[in-house]
């Protein structure tokens, strides 16, 4: 479905059903009236039903094509168990929204303790950053709790632009950000586009796969005007706060190289001081986890996309619709290179986050916990609750829970272990008991 298509008004409780949507789509939906989406093509993990879900609204992909013909049906959407039901019955309805009441009073607890710090029972702290889209969810991850930013989508910024935008109004943007944020830490993911990212003034050449062609890095190496441009205007505007520069896509050191040196020629150039912006990578390739010891000497921190990492790791498209259900982030394959990753950066005294979807998922949080993540940004509604589960738990504990899920044969098995209700009461560990 293209915007053209999408009512300009629509009811309240909307569930816009449509073949795909794109992320510019998708960002343009207001939530209010939209409270879910789902689509024929794509997956969970694709970047429209990411945006979504960072906007309030559910998103099920993969869904059978015969929704394109429920216009004006009544639905009950439950993305927590993947189904779209139909004619609902009254009892139906009230099982629902006793269902809904119960989140509703566990999101109200979570957010009367927002701005408390992530501390877990044995007194380990993480930091609950948020991934924003526009300049307006600064504000509101300043209001929910947020701790920093971790992830700042450049290309959203400017996705419905038909010419790129100037080298002034970006920094205006940046700029106008770090100053919402007063002291956050701010990470801008250079311009990230291809894939399932078009942007109007970028065009790329048509791919037979273009997730594995131009993407990330690789564009803004290829055509080093457009990166040097992005990279001024964050320079200039990184005096109004506490900028870090991030590079999406990395595959190897030399890229990582390339990639720095254009950030220290435009500082040159500008006369600023760069000593105190972080730089760092992307984690999306399974060469970058791997080689993550040699790549920790060169930058300041590691930030894992899960959602890519999983794409690549496991060879599955995250918009397939047939597949993309089993394109799992818990899969131990998965969860072995977030490991290696984790550990090279603290063997050389650097910090690593997770921005992919798997940091706010409510199976994974222990695990990751226990694999010793320092950071986890998630979509910004979710900031409170992930503060709330993370004090929960007890890190000890969480670090053998994640030593079993490593071990397990599948993803499958890692879901099985992590809603074992001797599973939950293990990762609170002793400490809480006492």
């Amino acid at each position: 479905m293209s915007q053209d298509t999408i009512p300009a008004e629509l009811p309240e409780n909307t569930i816009l059903v449509a073949k795909d949507l794109t992320p510019s789509d998708t960002a343009k939906l207001n939530p209010a009236f939209v409270k879910g989406i789902c689509t024929t093509l794509g997956g969970a993990s694709s970047h429209s039903a990411i945006l979504a879900r960072a906007m309030g609204i559910a998103a099920m992909a993969g869904v059978e094509a015969k929704i394109m013909t429920l216009h004006g049906t009544e639905v009950l959407l439950d993305t927590a168990k993947g189904y779209l039901l139909l004619s609902p019955t009254e009892a139906e309805i009230a099982q629902l929204d006793v269902i809904k009441n119960a989140a509703e009073q566990q999101k109200a607890s979570a957010f009367a303790h927002k701005d408390e710090t992530a501390v877990t029972l044995d007194g380990v702290r993480f930091e609950i950053a948020g991934n924003i889209a526009k300049v307006s969810d600064a504000q509101k991850l300043v209001e929910m709790g947020g701790e920093a930013v971790g992830l700042l989508r450049s290309e959203f910024l400017y996705q419905d632009q038909s010419v790129a935008p100037s080298e002034d109004d970006q920094e205006q943007v940046y700029r106008a950000v770090l100053q919402t944020l007063g002291q956050r830490p701010l990470v801008v993911r250079t311009l990230d586009v291809g894939g399932d990212k078009p942007l109007a003034y970028l065009p790329l050449p048509k791919e037979d796969n273009p997730f594995l062609g131009e993407r990330g890095i690789r564009v803004g190496l290829d055509k080093p005007a457009v990166l040097r441009q992005q990279v001024r205007a964050l320079l200039k505007a990184a005096e109004a706060g506490n900028l870090r520069i991030m590079f999406p896509m990395v595959a190897s050191l030399f890229e990582l190289k390339l990639a720095k040196q254009v950030v220290k020629e435009e500082a040159e150039k500008l006369a600023i001081d760069i000593s105190g912006i972080q730089i760092g990578i992307m984690i999306e390739v399974p060469s970058a986890a791997v080689m993550a010891d040699v790549l920790a000497e060169h930058v300041d921190f590691f930030s894992i996309g899960t959602n890519d990492l999983t794409q690549y790791t496991l060879a599955i498209d995250r918009g397939h619709p047939k597949l993309a259900a089993i394109a799992d982030g818990l899969h131990p394959a998965v969860l072995r290179l977030i490991d290696m990753t984790v550990k090279a950066a603290h063997a050389k005294g650097k910090w690593a986050g997770i921005c992919g979807g798997l940091a706010g998922e409510k199976d994974a949080v222990p695990i990751l916990v226990g694999l010793g993540i320092d950071e986890l940004s998630v979509s910004v509604p979710s900031i409170p609750e992930v503060k709330h589960q993370v004090r929960h738990l007890n890190q000890q504990a969480c670090q053998l829970i994640a030593a079993k899920a490593m071990s397990c044969a599948d993803a499958k098995d890692v879901r099985a272990l992590m809603r074992d209700p001797n599973t939950l009461l293990a990762v609170k560990g002793d400490i809480e008991k006492r």
